[in-house]
């Protein structure tokens, strides 16, 4: 199963993880987030691997996210809300999202995705 990694082009950590993934020739597939943000079953899927913390799968320093008022709007939305608003705007999620099969990680960080990926 290939690893789809939904990532932004000008994202110094996506970046960062296209490079661990060619350094380490991990078969994947960069998608871009912000004009193919992850599907619902795939965003379901990532807030399961996070025990359904969905502040989680958020880019909380990102500017839409503040735009849009989210850290006061996010706790009062059910998960189902939230999932269908981060499905319909890429910029919401927090980069990269690397997904595959019933598994995956947000962000990037070199140590976890060792431990996760090799």
């Amino acid at each position: 199963m290939t690893l789809k990694v939904y990532a932004y082009k000008n994202c110094d950590t996506c970046r960062k993880a296209k490079k661990f993934l060619e350094a380490n020739t991990i078969d994947h597939e960069i998608i871009p987030i912000r004009e193919k943000p992850p599907t619902k079953p795939e965003l379901k899927t990532m807030l399961a691997c996070y025990k359904g913390n969905i502040r989680k799968l958020f880019n909380t320093s990102g500017g839409d996210y503040k735009s849009m008022n989210m850290k006061e709007k996010l706790p009062n939305m059910t998960n189902n809300q939230a999932i269908d608003l981060l499905s319909q705007n890429g910029n919401l999620i927090k980069r990269p999202f690397a997904i595959s099969g019933k598994t995956g990680t947000v962000g990037f960080n070199e140590a976890a995705w060792s431990d996760f990926f090799l």
